[in-house]
């Protein structure tokens, strides 16, 4: 199988590595001319992990996203969710014959849509064609061949088994799952979660506080999930299943993962908040995206519909969008913990 890879960030760079190192044949559409010719001449990302080194023999490097499509069977989206629409709209109508994976972390902050809601709404998708690669897994982790593991989710479960079977690797091992809507929702949910986790680092609580507050946040997230499994399920052909074990890896692990590690820019993003820093100053001092911001707008949206009780997202979303004091808002977060 043919792959496109579009996205040439710390998470496209990790899976490119992936599937070039499977011998698979890939087109990676990445940025700027600049880094392409790098890539090319020296095989491997000038500015994202730059120790991984890529089978060049396997491996075209293009600027052009027409050019991945015209090359590739299945493409993988491995964008920030913030920029994916302008990523996608040029040429989604070329979609409907290809295999989509999407390993975006996120939803489109613009529609509020996950992206196999989106490219359904635009251009008629078929959501069997759809796969979503969540993981839990840091890129960096990736990089440095240890051990991780992957979950593949599809309503058409013969569809990605075949997708993984091309991401196993010694150092990956593959999950095979049918709730493309949870997965997504967990991924999106963890983010947020793990910046009210770097703002309670950033407050000075200590270890003991933040395992009462993830334990929490798992709790929270599983109810959500539970709300988006009736709601969805009621508007898809298979939407989300409510007998989904939410202790999983894709869902309890990624969580876990995202709220401690020292490589979660989510965490990273929200310790600044706690320290004082401003929403603006530290997406300015970030270099790489915090998806947790925007997501925490678009599920205080999405909730609206779905009517989970989310008090810890509510509150990070008014740290972040209404300017909420975090020393407060973790007082009142400190009141309905148990």
């Amino acid at each position: 199988m043919k792959f496109g890879v579009i996205g040439s960030g710390s998470w496209g760079t990790a899976l490119v590595k992936i599937l070039t190192y499977n011998g698979n044949e890939v087109i990676w559409c990445v940025r700027s001319e600049k880094m392409a010719e790098h890539i090319r001449v020296r095989h491997h990302n000038p500015k994202y992990l730059s120790s991984v080194y890529f089978n060049s023999q396997s491996l075209t490097v293009t600027t052009d996203p027409f050019l991945v499509l015209a090359n590739s069977d299945a493409v993988v989206l491995a964008m920030p969710s913030g920029f994916a629409a302008s990523y996608l709209d040029p040429i989604k109508h070329l979609l409907a014959d290809k295999i989509i994976v999407s390993a975006v972390k996120g939803m489109l902050p613009q529609h509020k849509m996950l992206i196999n809601e989106y490219l359904k709404e635009q251009s008629a998708f078929n959501e069997n064609q759809y796969v979503s690669l969540m993981g839990p897994c840091h890129a960096e982790e990736v990089a440095a061949e240890k051990l991780s593991y992957l979950t593949f989710s599809s309503f058409d479960i013969s569809l990605a088994e075949k997708i993984a079977a091309c991401f196993k690797t010694p150092f990956i091992n593959t999950i095979i799952n049918s709730d493309v809507y949870g997965v997504q929702y967990a991924s999106v949910l963890k983010n947020i979660y793990a910046l009210g986790s770097g703002i309670l680092h950033g407050l000075n609580y200590g270890d003991n506080f933040q395992s009462v507050f993830v334990a929490n946040a798992a709790h929270e997230m599983k109810t959500f999930l539970e709300a988006c499994a009736v709601v969805k399920k009621a508007s898809t052909h298979a939407g989300c299943k409510a007998t989904n074990n939410y202790e999983a890896s894709v869902y309890l692990g990624d969580l876990l993962v995202t709220c401690y590690s020292l490589f979660s820019r989510n965490r990273t993003f929200g310790n600044m908040i706690g320290k004082g820093y401003s929403v603006e100053t530290t997406r300015l001092e970030m270099k790489m995206v915090a998806e947790g911001y925007p997501a925490s707008k678009s599920i205080y949206e999405l909730n609206k519909e779905m009517l989970a009780p989310m008090p810890i997202a509510h509150a990070i979303y008014k740290i972040l969008w209404e300017n909420l004091d975090p020393s407060l808002a973790f007082a009142e977060i400190e009141s309905v913990l148990i």
